[in-house]
């Protein structure tokens, strides 16, 4: 091994790590069921969440919407034997398409713009829980 490969296999990791330390919140990865609104449209959609931080979600969903959207989202996950959840006001920052088995589907990178602090420390309880 040269050292013009070790170094930039350390510009690699440096690289990597720095990309890391742009985001001031961890992303967890979670496969769970959300349902969401378009602010004062009557009909609820359904997506699965990727990844969520303190900050955001990043959903997969059958359905396609517009960055800038404002969306009435509640999270669904166990708490014991209980189906909990809870509600947070988001807005879409960007979207794209993706291919599962054969079928189209949206990726919707999703910010938080308001939530309770009820729904804030259920949010932070089901993120310590995660492994």
């Amino acid at each position: 091994m040269n050292g013009s490969t070790h170094l930039q296999s350390n510009d690699a990791m440096q690289d990597s790590d720095s990309v890391r330390e742009k985001r001031r919140h961890p992303r967890f990865h979670l496969n769970l069921p959300i349902e969401f609104r378009v602010m004062n449209a009557p009909h609820v959609r359904g997506a699965i969440i990727v990844n969520v931080s303190e900050t955001g979600l990043l959903i997969q969903s059958p359905n396609g919407v517009l960055a800038g959207t404002r969306l009435n989202i509640a999270v669904l996950f166990s708490q014991g034997f209980e189906l909990a959840n809870f509600e947070v006001l988001a807005e879409v920052v960007w979207t794209k398409t993706y291919l599962h088995e054969d079928n189209q589907g949206y990726e919707l990178g999703l910010r938080f713009i308001q939530m309770l602090e009820e729904d804030r420390q259920k949010l932070k309880h089901l993120l310590s829980n995660e492994p």
